[in-house]
């Protein structure tokens, strides 16, 4: 079984050797561990220093295209090296990598498709109440978003199998961790999480611009996520938000109007607001759950396209991997044929 730890790295010169020296290169279960550096757009000498410090493989961005990219780029280029293990880590050092052979073992022992590593948030000494309250409530939307039972859902510290990489397709340029874990858990990968430790980095994150800027950002990518997953269920929700209050708008109405009939009030009292709001809530309902049919339909295509992409990039590898098995073999029988056809010296 071939592992490629892949590292996405910025402009991460100071860590990067530190990151490559930590991996370990032999893991019971493993035959080959290789490392590959991401480049998403560096403007120093990280990849001279990475090559220089072990790596492997180093693929390149032209210009810096944001994390989610680099990873999704990290996972197709380690399925065309022959990955049948893939591992992502951090360029600034804040996964240690002995907990690497930790985070591969439930794919080894055939009990899961994906590992998370569980950085055990609550027990982080510099990571502050409200980041840990923060962290906590993510996860717990994540977690009921993805229908998962990862704890930390932003760890970046992950392994997944080849079958489960060929199935992972980022969308976003932010962040991969959410999207991928909620495309995961709806296509019903085994999803394990391991507790794992972690190193104290010092300068600030390069991904956001503090918490709230955090927030935000993946609020929209679980939203967006969540509701190409399960259009209908999202549209049947502001559905019932908007007919609710119509249909007790409406009910109010039909009261008014029959207590004016049965003269409980005098005539003179209005049900017009009453019973136009109502219409138009009700109107909207109808309008937002068509929407919400419409779109089931067009995620039925969407479901067959992610089939098809499957189905294509597992082409692709197989292809790949036959490619370099028939160079092997060619190499091995030229230099069999050399040495057969290389002059003997006669003994004297």
């Amino acid at each position: 079984m071939k592992l490629i730890v892949q590292i996405p790295a910025l402009n991460e010169r100071e860590t990067i050797a530190a990151v490559i020296a930590d991996v370990p290169r032999t893991i019971p279960g493993i035959s080959a561990v290789e490392v590959l550096v991401i480049d998403d757009g560096c403007t120093d000498d990280t990849v001279t220093v990475a090559l220089r410090a072990g790596a492997d493989h180093v693929v390149r961005h032209t210009a810096n295209k944001g994390l989610a990219n680099a990873y999704q780029t990290g996972i197709d280029t380690a399925l065309r090296l022959g990955a049948d293990l893939i591992v992502n880590t951090d360029a600034d050092h804040q996964y240690p990598g002995r907990e690497i052979a930790t985070l591969v073992q439930p794919i080894i022992q055939g009990k899961a498709d994906i590992v998370v590593g569980d950085r055990q948030v609550q027990h982080i000494e510099h990571f502050s109440p409200l980041k840990k309250t923060l962290q906590h409530l993510g996860s717990s939307v994540v977690r009921w978003a993805s229908e998962t039972d990862v704890p930390d859902t932003v760890s970046g510290f992950r392994a997944l199998t080849r079958e489960a990489a060929l199935r992972t397709f980022v969308t976003t340029d932010f962040s991969y961790t959410i999207e991928a874990l909620i495309q995961a858990g709806k296509r019903r990968l085994t999803i394990v999480a391991v507790p794992i430790t972690t190193n104290y980095v010092e300068r600030p994150s390069r991904l956001h611009r503090g918490n709230w800027n955090f927030i935000k950002r993946q609020a929209a990518i679980i939203a967006r996520t969540y509701a190409t997953h399960e259009p209908l269920k999202v549209f049947s929700y502001l559905a019932a938000f908007l007919f609710t209050p119509g249909a007790l708008l409406l009910i109010w109405a039909f009261y008014i109007f029959l207590g004016r009939r049965m003269e409980w009030f005098v005539q003179s009292r209005s049900n017009d607001q009453s019973l136009l709001v109502g219409s138009i809530l009700i109107l909207m309902a109808l309008f937002v759950f068509l929407i919400g049919l419409l779109a089931d339909l067009v995620g039925g295509v969407r479901r067959i396209q992610q089939e098809v992409l499957y189905r294509v990039r597992t082409i692709q590898v197989d292809d790949e991997a036959w490619r370099r098995n028939a160079s092997a073999r060619l190499d091995a029988l030229e230099t069999a044929l050399t040495e057969e056809s290389a002059p003997t010296t006669p003994k004297t």
